[in-house]
């Protein structure tokens, strides 16, 4: 989240990323995509997935998978080629080359589960959004309502999930070589990937997926002792167990014993987890308490407790505020520090990615650089292909979306075509310079912009579709220069990079809704009592409606409530800029403060559980702690993900938990 990684820093940690061997035998590109990677691929694609939809349906924050994709990877296609080498079969050597790819298309694939709008854009068009928000609320009309299908959401992301990649290939080498982006998630990747494929490293990456499969296991037999309590409904089990009594219980505070948020409060970093939990603290420990008190006067006493105009507004509202203040903020940043880099012209000597190496080693890194840079330009990819191919989808999609969403215009669609490449390029640049990736930004600035020009007559619908064009372009884009990067640093073919990425982007246009529609079908999605809230399906649809009709409707005093975190979130995003590192690493992130607003405290528990664990271990043995912490964590987040695909189909047979286990005080007799 922002944490510049420099390059020299990692080509320094000689223990942890394989220098370039000049003897090395580089495979051709197509030998680098193979069948047993492609399978592998689509195994993980379909598990991650499953993992992305139910964090993106539940609490709407989703870690980094990058590190799991390429473990597990490495795992999979590992232990296939032993076994058939013990069977006496001959089998191609497993290179970091094919690592890359099948970690590349992984990634493309559950990358499509969160910029699908599976939990955000596409959700927020569905019957129960709509009705939760109130059929006489103003701009809430029954016509913008489009229920998810398989149809639809397959042929949509077919049409606007390739563009992003064909927007930016031409620019790999300006990205890449020329500007010499860190791409820190990416080259992060590619440090891990390097290090599987030495000896010290193949030994360490076996330890890794062993701890990964110890944790797997005890986080799907828990989550399988957890189904048995839970009865019918959403009161039952441990997922509801007043940990921290049952006063604190009312106001959302207490453990829920999920390996998931647990698992993320491993990988998330501890100034993650903190502003997390003290936006619960906030919130529910303060603010929903104090409004609560007003009710009679700020809104209606009587109102259900999902409506608008009470206390649910001010949940939904100062959260959309904060969400926007920080977004807003950063796409500033970020569009003053790109143009900065842009127009000076020592950009090479003054970005802080580049420093010379000034020592006994010169020359051989150099040698090194010569290497990736000769490995790297080896494959070219077509300049004619990728423009014809940009035009030919961009046309075919202008013409199928108005298809799909009548309300949003053909010629919308094809401005949103021309502009989407600057604004790809953009977020690809300052996601290289300090791994924010603004896609949602982008989006809900579409969303805006869209919804504001066709107006209240199906502005609702032609909004969130727009913000769901410009979140697929940017976020493909980012992701594509950022596996640029990683196959980069690991002497695999930028043909290969972009293949490995059309068939990722392949699989997961049909993986993502496939999986997403297992949840649909066996769970109660939307329900702000249920653990499948999808938080954020209600914020885009009330901020296209904010788009249409302004601010008129808010609950008393909500307006400046707004205002006022809005305003907060851009203090302190200045503070954590300018202030020194040393204090600044304290200083919360407004974005992370936001979320438990609207969904409860309880994950921000599970999460704070999660970065105390890792803080006790880092004091204990930091060694270990870098070493295993990711390996136990998507060991914790896979396995209970696991579990929700028998746990799916048990529901969808209506077949109930056995036990409904609650709590309650104690009578007073």
């Amino acid at each position: 989240m922002g944490t510049e990684i420099t390059e020299p820093l990692l080509l320094d940690s000689k223990d942890k990323i394989k220098t370039v061997d000049s003897t090395e035998i580089i495979p051709e590109w197509k030998d680098q995509i193979t069948i047993r990677g492609l399978v592998v691929s689509a195994v993980l694609g379909v598990l991650f997935c499953i993992i992305t939809h139910k964090l993106n349906l539940t609490v709407g924050i989703i870690p980094s998978l990058n590190v799991a994709a390429g473990l597990l990877g490495f795992f999979f296609v590992k232990s296939w080629t032993g076994f058939l080498s013990r069977l006496g079969f001959s089998v191609s050597p497993f290179t970091k080359q094919e690592n890359t790819v099948i970690q590349t298309c992984v990634v493309a694939c559950y990358g499509l589960a969160f910029s699908g709008g599976f939990g955000s854009y596409l959700i927020a068009l569905d019957e129960k959004t709509y009705k939760l928000i109130g059929k006489d609320y103003p701009g809430n009309r029954a016509e913008d309502v489009m229920n998810p299908g398989l149809g639809w959401m397959i042929g949509f992301l077919f049409v606007v999930s390739f563009l992003g990649l064909f927007s930016l290939a031409p620019l790999r080498k300006v990205m890449v070589m020329d500007y010499k982006l860190t791409y820190p998630s990416g080259t992060a990747t590619a440090m891990l990937i390097n290090s599987f494929h030495t000896n010290t490293g193949a030994e360490l990456a076996g330890k890794q997926v062993s701890c990964l499969g110890k944790y797997l296991s005890i986080s799907l037999a828990w989550s399988c002792f957890k189904w048995f309590f839970s009865g019918v409904g959403d009161s039952c089990g441990f997922d509801n167990f007043p940990s921290l009594g049952l006063t604190l219980y009312k106001n959302t505070f207490f453990f829920d014993f999920s390996p998931t948020y647990v698992g993320c409060g491993l990988i998330c970093p501890h100034i993650v987890n903190c502003s997390v939990l003290l936006g619960a603290i906030i919130s529910w420990g303060f603010l929903w308490p104090f409004i609560s008190h007003h009710a009679g006067s700020w809104y209606p006493a009587d109102l259900s407790s999902n409506d608008f105009k009470g206390l649910y507004g001010y949940k939904v509202f100062i959260a959309i505020a904060l969400i926007l203040g920080d977004g807003l903020y950063n796409l500033i940043k970020i569009v003053i520090i790109t143009i900065k880099e842009m127009c000076n012209k020592s950009t090479m000597q003054n970005l802080p990615i580049v420093r010379e190496v000034q020592d006994s080693e010169t020359s051989k890194l150099l040698l090194e650089q010569r290497k990736r840079d000769e490995v790297f330009l080896k494959d070219r990819i077509p300049s004619w292909l990728v423009a014809s191919g940009y035009v030919g989808l961009a046309a075919i999609s202008t013409a199928v979306i108005p298809v799909i969403f009548p309300p949003l215009k053909w010629y919308l669609v094809l401005c949103s075509y021309i502009i989407a490449p600057a604004l790809a390029f953009c977020n690809s640049y300052g996601t290289g310079l300090t791994d924010w990736n603004l896609t949602s930004t982008y989006g809900k600035i579409g969303l805006f912009i869209i919804a504001s020009l066709v107006g209240s007559d199906g502005g609702v619908v032609a909004g969130l579709a727009a913000c769901g064009v410009m979140m697929s372009i940017v976020s493909t884009a980012a992701d594509l220069m950022q596996d640029f990067k990683t196959g980069y640093l690991t002497l695999s073919s930028a043909k290969s990079m972009f293949v490995s990425q059309l068939v990722g982007t392949a699989m997961g246009c049909v993986i993502a809704p496939l999986t997403f529609w297992l949840f649909w079908s066996a769970f109660d999605i939307g329900d702000p009592n249920g653990p499948y809230k999808a938080p954020y399906a209600v914020i885009f649809r009330e901020m296209a409606i904010l788009g249409i009709e302004g601010f008129s409707e808010l609950p008393k005093h909500c307006l400046a409530l707004c205002c006022g975190f809005f305003a907060a979130a851009l203090v302190i995003n200045l503070l954590r800029d300018v202030t020194p590192k040393k204090i600044s690493q304290f200083i919360p992130i407004p974005m992370a403060m936001a979320v438990p607003f609207y969904i409860g405290a309880y994950f921000a528990v599970d999460m704070f559980v999660g970065t105390v664990i890792l803080f006790v271990w880092e004091r204990i043995n930091r060694k270990d702690a870098e070493d295993y912490s990711g390996a136990v964590a998507s060991g914790l987040i896979c396995g209970d993900g696991i579990w929700t695909i028998p746990s799916a189909i048990l529901a969808i047979f209506k077949i109930n938990p056995p036990i409904c286990m609650n709590f309650g005080p104690s009578s007073s007799g």
